[in-house]
């Protein structure tokens, strides 16, 4: 193989990862869309995207592993493919999150919200936007966009503790609305687990560009 064909394989590779990445953001909008507006058949579709997404897994893996049978590739371009191959892992466990939420709306179909859903669309919406910057830090091979992109985890965790803190103490007054507010509960640490995974991006993206082995989820 080429330097050139080798280089048309990498980009193949990137745009893959893009492809799965749309579909993931994707998932994770439509999940919370559903549960904001107790939509059954939204939540469905974000099911269902789970095969394709985990089809994406096995498909850029697969192009990997050739990728690295077919040239002894050099340093870097040997750390560009085993980066791809954790940022498709990442993206892999966003998706089964998104699907995880999904399965709550359907627990909670038909329920009457204790109120309305206000934060945790704004942490969708952060969480999201990370994920868009991290894919971003990696395909522009940038260090300082991937730090830059981790503090956003900040706002999120931040977040999500106040959602927390509401949430319990809607339960205490209100034994009746246990079952609902722990499901919020779940979607609201199923996001914050999304939001570590786009730190995981970044990690990669870092190790990507320098060699080195970051840890950016403390």
């Amino acid at each position: 193989m080429t330097r050139g064909s080798f280089d048309i394989e990498l980009q193949n590779l990137h745009n893959d990862l893009l492809r799965m990445s749309s579909i993931v953001e994707k998932q994770i909008y439509s999940s919370i869309e559903a549960l904001v507006n107790h939509d059954d058949n939204l939540a469905d579709m974000v099911i269902k995207d789970d095969d394709l997404v985990d089809k994406l897994e096995v498909e850029i893996d697969t192009k990997c592993i050739m990728l690295i049978g077919r040239e002894q590739p050099l340093a870097k371009d040997l750390r560009n493919i085993f980066t791809a191959t954790k940022i498709v892992t990442d993206l892999e466990r966003m998706s089964d999150h998104a699907v995880d939420i999904a399965k709550i709306v359907k627990r909670v179909s038909g329920e009457v919200y204790a109120k309305q859903l206000i934060d945790l669309p704004k942490m969708a919406k952060l969480t999201l936007n990370m994920i868009r910057k991290s894919i971003d830090a990696y395909i522009e091979t940038s260090e300082t966009m991937a730090y830059e992109t981790c503090k956003l985890d900040d706002e999120i965790d931040e977040l999500y503790s106040s959602i927390f803190t509401e949430l319990i103490k809607l339960m205490t007054k209100d034994q009746s609305l246990i079952h609902q507010c722990s499901q919020f509960l779940f979607v609201c640490k199923f996001l914050e687990r999304i939001a570590d995974h786009a730190t995981n991006i970044c990690e990669a993206t870092i190790y990507l560009v320098t060699g080195e082995v970051a840890d950016l989820n403390d």
